[in-house]
């Protein structure tokens, strides 16, 4: 079984959701707080891969669903400086173990990667929660 951290926003419930799968499948999963993290460029980078740019972005986070920030129209170099700056913006989780990082709780991906034991039903990545509800702590 796999040492995972895992990079999430404390009270996120998929974030919970999530790591209780992890937990399940008997990885240890070492929760630390994405918003705290001193991110830099290319360490984000590491976890997006060759992803599109989009696919970077929590697409819950307010300035997005606001319609404020389009990702798509953005290049790597702005969204890049955008995630560092403001890191609510990023995708959760991010996950690192054995080596290598990636984005998103994609439960194929994941299962193919670390192991699942079992899989949620539903959408377990992104918010639950619809535009007009109070966003988590």
């Amino acid at each position: 079984m796999a040492i995972i951290t895992f990079y999430e926003k404390p009270g996120c419930a998929n974030n919970a959701r999530q790591k209780v799968l992890l937990a399940a499948a008997g990885h240890t999963v070492q929760a630390k707080n994405l918003l705290l993290e001193p991110w830099t460029r290319e360490r984000l980078l590491s976890f997006f891969g060759n992803r599109p740019v989009a696919e970077w972005f929590n697409r819950a986070a307010p300035r997005i669903k606001s319609g404020e920030i389009t990702p798509e129209a953005l290049d790597a170099d702005a969204a890049l400086a955008m995630l560092c700056a403001e890191p609510l913006l990023i995708r959760r989780p991010l996950i690192e173990a054995d080596d290598r990082r990636e984005v998103g709780f994609d439960q194929e991906l994941i299962d193919s990667w670390l192991g699942l034991t079992r899989r949620a039903e539903g959408d377990i990545e992104g918010c639950a929660k619809g535009h007009s509800a109070k966003p988590c702590p």
